[in-house]
Order: structure tokens, then sequence, then C-alpha cells
């Protein structure tokens, strides 16, 4: 298994994204980029960003399919912002190992013309991951019906499977 660390808004929106795709066993809610600090919060996380963990296996899904998905779920052109959510808890980041910096700067490039502006993600070594309280896991599949999930995760949800139907689960 290898893992990644994505930050693209609050991790609700990429928990649900990612546990639809085909080849991540495992998505974890947590905290991240903010440097190595006490046990963070979601009252008191500090520098660090909402993100999430993800574990996949490469026999079924490449780095560059998950980070595909990741420019095109999310916009990563607005500084520490995604919709509603405002500050750097909701930056757009990639945390990841560092002989993995690389493609993940060419799949920044890759992704631009996508975008009318240009891509501000950050991309960093990770250096800590804290896993966000319990309930914060699993949120959309316990919350559906909420406003949030219906508002702002479905969207994320059909453009999903719009455009990348053939690396979702059955």
């Amino acid at each position: 298994m290898k893992s990644i660390v994505l930050g693209g808004g609050c991790f609700w929106c990429l928990e649900a994204v990612y546990q639809q795709v085909r080849g991540v066993d495992k998505v974890v809610s947590g905290y991240a980029g903010g440097g190595i600090e006490d046990t963070p919060s979601y009252e008191n996380h500090g520098n660090h960003a909402e993100v999430v963990q993800l574990e996949y296996d490469e026999s079924q899904i490449s780095l560059d399919t998950i980070l595909e998905i990741f420019f095109y779920i999310h916009d990563p052109t607005t500084l520490n912002r995604q919709g509603y959510d405002q500050g750097p808890a909701y930056r757009s980041i990639i945390l990841c190992a560092e002989n993995e910096i690389v493609l993940a700067k060419k799949s920044k490039t890759l992704a631009q013309p996508l975008w009318d502006d240009p891509i501000v993600t950050e991309i960093k070594v990770l250096d800590s991951f804290h896993r966000a309280e319990d309930y914060h896991q699993d949120f959309y599949n316990q919350n559906q019906p909420s406003g949030y999930c219906q508002v702002i995760i479905n969207p994320k949800l059909s453009k999903l499977k719009a455009n990348f139907d053939k690396y979702l689960k059955n």
C-alpha cells in the first residue's frame, strides 16, 4: 500500500470523493501541513490544513490518477479558500514522500489548463499527520441528508461520476 495526504477545502468533501475510487482502500480525515505540533483538534488545529490521508493500491490506481482527480474535483486556484470555507485550514495542499514531489509538481503543471487562474496548491513533504476526531470520519456516508452534503458534497460527487466513472468502485 502507498499513501498520500491531500487537502482541498473541507476534509469531508475529499473523503466522500476518494471513498468512491477503486484502488483507494482507506480514507482518513485529519490535519497536516502545519509542522509538528501537539495534537491538533477541530477547534484548534493551528497552521494545519484539513486533509485526507489516502491508502491506495498502485496496482489498481496510479498516483497520477489520484492527483488528476484531486485537481479536477476542487478549485486549486483560490488561496486559503474553498467555496464558503475560508482560512489556511482550507488551503489546497499535497503532502507526500520526498520521492513523489516531482510527480506532484508535474501533475500541478498538467492541471493548469483546467483553470483560468494560476494554481496555488502547496506541495510539501509530509512531516506529520493527525487523525481527526471520530465524528469527522466517514462523514458523508453518515450524514447524506444534511444540507452540507446535499449542497456542497453531492455536486463534487456528480462531477467525479461524470468525469472519472471508469475509476469508480461498483
